[in-house]
């Protein structure tokens, strides 16, 4: 990989790629029944894996050789960009719908999700503007407000999909953002006080998400239907073990857990692999979000310090969210687990982030 990657930190590259290597073994294994009884494939979905994830490390080579300034340059147009895809998701015709929510845009056999997309968007945007104003960033008016602005506006339209899992991650993001930066820590006790309304007022308007909390608090009250998902996800962890089923011997992947390639890939790694290769995962990540802070912290410039702890941050964001979901200390949020999970756009889009990393990487004082 050498040839592909300028001067950057070799440890984090190893990391990215053996996490993704990881990834596409596991879709396989997770979906191989899934696809002999859909595409009577048992690799359909691991071949359009690796073919992503080949896809995803190019974009991540590429990314990596373009110049910082460039991304400084551009940070605000490709918010804009990013905004008008989002907007036309909505459009009936152009966007598509997929588990209820109208998420998609059909490109010939592929399709994408602006939304994964906009991730990168407001992070660039976000970094360019903190680092603009970081004089003024514990001003309300100056930095919080607007980049707050900045924020809202693009997870309102995810909402409007619906699509409450990654409009999560967006707008976490965005305010570990704000943390990092240096915000007064009541501005966000403010907002967490008005974030729990509007959360409560979003769960109100959709009955879906008062059957998913309604499923969380106690899936065995419909163990056949809301609580169905968490049940089976448990069904899987817990048999798992210390040392798993063994790899391609899960139990739950036979039609049980619905689509396991994606949402509750995790529980079949749990299952096959037991609590050993689950933790030895999670390390991984560990490891990866710790050479990303370090990038951040001894980064040259503060544009480059936002841009690596953002999208760090939104990758352990993630991990969380999807591992939390599959445990079921958190109601089903229907969100991926990064560079592991079966996903186009997820995939390609993280590794084209982490492409950013690592040119931060290759210029840090480290």
């Amino acid at each position: 990989m050498g040839f592909l990657f300028k001067r950057c930190d070799r440890f984090l590259l190893l990391l990215i790629l053996v996490i993704v290597g990881a990834g596409v073994v596991m879709v396989y294994s997770s979906s191989s029944a899934w696809s002999m009884y859909k595409f009577d494939d048992s690799f359909y979905y691991a071949k359009r894996q690796l073919l992503f994830a080949g896809l995803g490390i190019a974009m991540m080579a590429l990314v990596q050789r373009i110049p910082i300034s460039f991304w400084d340059k551009y940070a605000y147009h490709i918010y804009i960009a990013c905004l008008i895809c989002m907007a036309a998701v909505l459009i009936p015709g152009v966007g598509m719908v997929r588990g209820g929510a109208r998420s998609w845009i059909g490109i010939g056999i592929f399709s994408i999700q602006p939304a994964e997309f906009m991730k990168l968007g407001v992070i660039l945007a976000l970094a360019r503007f903190l680092a603009t104003n970081y004089k003024d960033v514990q001003s309300f008016q100056r930095v919080f407000l607007p980049a707050l602005v900045m924020t809202i506006l693009p997870f309102l339209l995810i909402m409007l999909q619906p699509d409450l899992g990654t409009g999560t991650v967006l707008f976490g993001t965005g305010m570990v953002l704000l943390v990092i930066a240096g915000s007064r820590m009541r501005y966000f006790f403010a907002l967490a006080g008005l974030a729990l309304a509007g959360l409560v007022g979003l769960i109100a308007s959709a009955p879906y998400r008062i059957d998913r909390l309604t499923a969380y608090l106690n899936p065995w009250e419909d163990p056949l239907g809301t609580g169905f998902q968490i049940i089976q996800s448990l069904y899987a962890v817990g048999p798992g073990g210390l040392f798993g089923t063994g790899l391609g011997r899960s139990i739950q992947k036979y039609y049980y857990l619905p689509e396991p390639q994606t949402d509750f890939i995790f529980s079949v790694i749990a299952e096959e692999l037991g609590f050993i290769g689950a933790s030895t995962l999670l390390a991984l990540f560990f490891l990866l979000m710790w050479r990303g802070f370090i990038t951040a912290i001894y980064s040259p410039d503060m544009f480059s310090s936002f841009i690596a702890a953002g999208v760090v941050g939104m990758v352990v964001i993630q991990v969380g969210i999807n591992i939390s979901v599959v445990i079921g200390l958190i109601p089903v949020t229907g969100i991926t687990l990064p560079l592991i999970s079966y996903g186009g756009s997820s995939l390609t889009v993280t590794l084209a982030s982490l492409g950013l990393v690592l040119r931060v990487s290759g210029n840090a004082k480290n």
